[in-house]
């Protein structure tokens, strides 16, 4: 069933409505809650959310006869629906960022009501699951994000099947995000991070889609569903597996190396010209072996800029 999480009114122009969708059994509360569009930039997510939800009413309505919703599933595409309409990553009228908005106030300003609807209709969720991706100018890996984990969070990450699982402490930067405020709840959270912000990647987003189906079906919430076997193990990463490389000098950085590749040390990752004569003026290069978990897409490039992501093995 598709309804209005929120509908908002504005002094000068029609209002507007954040679109929700409630599927499987009648529950108080959903069984597992998924929310995109926190920034209006993050198209995979969007995309990726929005056809999850078509599939599981594919499912309702018996189109896929061996699959059965056994739980409810919460699904909000997106949040910011300003923000993707005119394309921008902030809440368009007075460019605050959604994602530091929790938990939100019925009293306080638009985003911080957006924040406490979303917070309140997803937080007594068992499963709960925010997509981002990297910035504009950024390439990830599809990888599972956990905060500050418990062991359960930590054995649950691999039943999405994504080849990279990220661990990282709640820093009190992140207080007034969606996934701080979801942390204080019973149940488990995840961030996924998918791609590239302002574009559509296809393939990571088929990638994802399928990681969530195969998670409802491992963790009960879908039933009927034929798990593939996966071609590589899920690796856990630490903050201190991560290796960067920035760039020495400011240029043109080209590349065709995709994310998800092994890479040996030493081993050529692309190279940052000269943005007017076109000669090499650096060639970038694996500083250690690890899975190639972060790539820059913007070619322009200032000295200091990052270029390369690399998790080794601990």
């Amino acid at each position: 069933m598709k309804r209005n999480l929120l509908c908002m009114t504005a002094p000068l122009r029609d209002g507007f409505d954040i679109p929700c969708h409630e599927l499987g059994p009648a529950a108080h509360h959903p069984s597992a809650a998924l929310v995109g569009g926190l920034h209006g930039d993050e198209i995979n997510g969007v995309f990726i959310l929005s056809r999850l939800a078509d599939f599981l009413e594919g499912v309702e309505a018996g189109n896929y006869p061996e699959l059965r919703l056994l739980k409810r599933v919460l699904i909000i595409p997106a949040v910011n629906v300003l923000g993707v309409n005119l394309r921008t990553r902030t809440w368009p009228f007075d460019k605050s960022d959604l994602n530091r908005m929790f938990p939100g106030s019925t009293l306080g300003e638009t985003t911080q009501r957006i924040a406490f609807a979303v917070l309140e209709a997803t937080k007594k969720a068992e499963l709960r699951i925010d997509l981002h991706t990297a910035s504009s100018d950024f390439e990830e890996l599809p990888q599972v994000r956990l905060y500050g984990p418990s062991d359960e969070e930590r054995q649950s990450a691999r039943l999405f099947g994504l080849s990279a699982i990220m661990e990282r402490s709640m820093s009190p930067v992140f207080t007034t995000t969606l996934m701080s405020s979801w942390k204080v709840w019973p149940g488990q959270s995840f961030l996924l991070r998918v791609g590239q912000a302002g574009t559509l990647q296809l393939e990571h987003c088929q990638r994802v889609f399928r990681s969530l189906v195969s998670f409802l079906g491992r963790s009960g919430v879908l039933a009927g569903v034929k798990i593939a076997e996966e071609d590589e193990e899920s690796c856990l990463f630490t903050s201190e597996s991560a290796i960067r490389v920035y760039a020495e000098k400011a240029g043109t950085f080209v590349s065709d190396r995709q994310v998800g590749r092994w890479v040996r040390a030493g081993q050529e990752l692309g190279y940052i010209y000269d943005s007017f004569s076109g000669k090499i003026i650096e060639k970038v290069v694996a500083p250690t072996a690890g899975l190639l978990t972060g790539i820059r897409r913007h070619p322009l490039l200032f000295e200091g800029d990052l270029i390369v992501r690399i998790n080794r093995r601990l």
